[in-house]
């Protein structure tokens, strides 16, 4: 499908990071865009940014993990504009917060937006994009989707993001719908991912604290994120999958050669890999010394 003017495109988790990129890389294609974030203040400053490209955009304070707050969403943008040619599912957040012996609510919120906001979106939009001549659905899960090892919790959602994203295209294509499907699997993307916790919701009560493992680690975690791929790239990339009816994107080689070991290891039978590592992180054994330091204790 090609990106031009005339095409409505939605985001979600469009007020800042891949999601705003995504909706400034459709608005210079032509598209007018439908932003849609949790955060209202950011939210404006995006849309603003995105008008400033010279189309229409509008933006919806939403909700991803609350079904209605998506319904509302959808009911908007097929009223302003009649029809959604592109979706992008692209909300994501993670928890800092001990996934073992913290409280249950950090598990609660991640899969609320990382995995029910997906779903939600692609229940809200699907009806309406099966009527229409063409569309297509981009679901953001992550390179996590396919090794784990950045967090249970967050790997959780986004392998969940990953196996439905590939029903939804065998769906969609043995029905003859004329939806294309893609699942984005980006790497380390220069993204305040690691502070999603600012938007920790009020109806979980208090958030939770970091874990030992994450405070240790996050100085790390920082320096390979903002060495990371620019959310623009991303969405070039996003755009040109879309365009090529392709259903993987990934952003780079490196996070492909540790997946396939990892298959080449299952195949075989073989346990989980301790030493397996992850592209830009240190190895295995010196991350867990630096958590034994911070607990006090030696390996």
């Amino acid at each position: 499908m090609q990106l031009n003017e005339g095409r409505i495109a939605v985001v979600t988790g469009a007020a800042n990071g891949i999601g705003l990129a995504l909706a400034q890389r459709f608005a210079r294609a032509g598209m007018k865009v439908v932003l849609a974030d949790v955060e209202e203040t950011r939210l404006e400053e995006a849309t603003a940014s995105v008008s400033a490209l010279g189309v229409e955009a509008v933006g919806v304070p939403t909700d991803v993990s609350d079904q209605s707050s998506v319904q509302a969403l959808a009911a908007t943008a097929m009223e302003r504009f009649g029809a959604v040619h592109v979706l992008c599912n692209n909300a994501g957040v993670a928890a800092r917060s001990d996934p073992w012996f913290g409280p249950l609510s950090a598990w609660e919120w991640v899969f609320g937006v990382n995995l029910w906001g997906v779903i939600h979106g692609v229940r809200a939009f699907l009806p309406h994009m099966a009527t229409q001549a063409e569309g297509h659905i981009v679901n953001t899960a992550s390179m996590a989707g396919l090794v784990p090892g950045v967090g249970p919790v967050y790997d959780a959602t986004k392998h969940a993001v990953v196996a439905i994203t590939e029903d939804l295209y065998r769906m969609a294509r043995l029905a003859g719908l004329p939806i294309g499907v893609s699942v984005l699997c980006p790497g380390w993307v220069r993204t305040g991912i690691v502070d999603a916790d600012r938007n920790w919701p009020d109806r979980l009560g208090e958030r939770p604290p970091d874990s030992v493992e994450s405070a240790a680690t996050m100085p790390i975690i920082r320096r390979v994120i903002d060495e990371g791929t620019t959310p623009a790239a991303v969405a070039d990339l996003v755009a040109d999958a879309v365009e090529a009816e392709r259903f993987w994107v990934f952003t780079g080689p490196e996070w492909l050669e540790v997946a396939v070991r990892r298959w080449h290891g299952v195949a075989d039978g073989h346990n989980p890999d301790l030493d397996a590592e992850i592209p830009g992180m240190p190895p295995a054994e010196e991350l867990m010394a630096q958590v034994m330091r911070a607990l006090g204790t030696t390996t």
